[in-house]
């Protein structure tokens, strides 16, 4: 039996896809604070690779370079490509380079512009051999990708980061580590309208485990202060984003206020995905595939557009139990099941 196992280096998180003779047979999610160092990189490849064993290939993507610790872009895939050249013992890595197909550490670092966050093209470009015409969209825990698929193919207008966030096809809006004081400067509060604290006091986190959209098994990353992840914390946290303690008034007002922020944040998507649309790319009546720890919120916003939504797990083959971690780990499924074609 062969195996693949799937990469998708990011940031803040490792997602990993093991794959078994076509089969998706188990998914990983680790936090990876890239930007503290590369070695937390190591830390949690050994971690998954004691959890699922060795694999005959190892299919990788990223979006790790735009960490902090790395001067430029270039210098950070060349980063990663070497750090996991040093962990795959035995085995060449190789890494997804978008329409070029994938490429060997050695090549990924001279072609590291077709490599550097390419990780939204190889879950695009696998949906479209499932569902030729839709609009992909995974919202993660940072950003959110739109993706327009037309004749099994991505149809994307931007290819860099920097077109991507010009065409809409790029929002840097995600359902965990988001801040919440990007999402506007004021709020009502007591019947007025009040300025917010420009702190990172709260997340967008704390919105969705009061709503109980974001599964735990997502939420991986710390609170902003630290403390719990408990409703009351929650709360607390958001309050603080008014200047206030939670006690200032009930909890029931602080569930309001984070729908107050989830709605802005389904209207900021909603106006990137009606710019992505407007460029006639999946053409109307297209259905939406959701991916992402952030996928709850794609339905609504098909709904909104008058369509409907389907998952991206379904599109997978896989153990029932494995489906929906599959979808929030798209681009690891993706690029295993790409390699594996090649």
């Amino acid at each position: 039996m062969s195996t693949i196992i799937g990469w998708d280096i990011g940031g803040a998180h490792l997602k990993v896809a093991l794959l078994r003779d076509g089969r998706i047979e188990a998914i990983e999610q680790l936090a990876c604070p890239l930007w503290l160092g590369t070695e937390h990189l190591a830390q949690a490849w050994r971690a998954i690779v004691a959890a699922l064993g060795t694999a005959d290939s190892h299919a990788v993507t990223m979006t790790g370079e735009l960490a902090e610790i790395f001067p430029d872009r270039r210098s950070g895939v060349a980063a990663i490509c070497g750090a996991v050249s040093t962990l795959t013992v035995g085995v060449e890595p190789r890494f997804y380079a978008g329409a070029r197909g994938f490429l060997d550490a050695a090549g990924a670092a001279e072609g590291w512009q077709d490599v550097a966050s390419a990780n939204w093209h190889a879950s695009a470009a696998w949906a479209a051999t499932r569902v030729p015409r839709a609009l992909f969209i995974d919202i993660g825990s940072t950003t959110t990708d739109i993706i327009p698929l037309a004749a099994g193919a991505p149809a994307m207008r931007g290819s860099t980061d920097a077109d991507r966030l010009r065409t809409g096809e790029l929002v840097y809006t995600g359902v965990m580590r988001t801040s919440l004081m990007a999402l506007g400067g004021e709020a009502p509060f007591g019947g007025e309208r009040q300025r917010l604290m420009a702190e990172n006091f709260a997340t967008t986190a704390d919105i969705y485990r009061l709503t109980g959209e974001l599964a735990p098994d997502d939420d991986s990353y710390p609170a902003s202060d630290g403390r719990s992840k408990s409703a009351a914390d929650c709360r607390a946290r958001i309050a603080r984003m008014f200047g206030r303690d939670a006690g200032d008034t009930s909890a029931q007002g602080w569930d309001g206020a984070a729908r107050l922020f989830r709605e802005r944040q389904l209207q900021l998507l909603a106006e990137a995905v009606a710019q992505v649309l407007s460029a006639d790319g999946a053409g109307p009546g297209a259905p939406f595939i959701a991916a992402g720890a952030g996928h709850f919120l794609v339905p609504e916003l098909a709904r909104r557009f008058g369509g409907t939504a389907r998952s991206f797990g379904e599109l997978v083959r896989a153990p029932d139990a494995v489906r929906r971690k599959a979808g929030v780990c798209a681009p690891a499924v993706a690029v295993a099941l790409l390699a594996a074609r090649v």
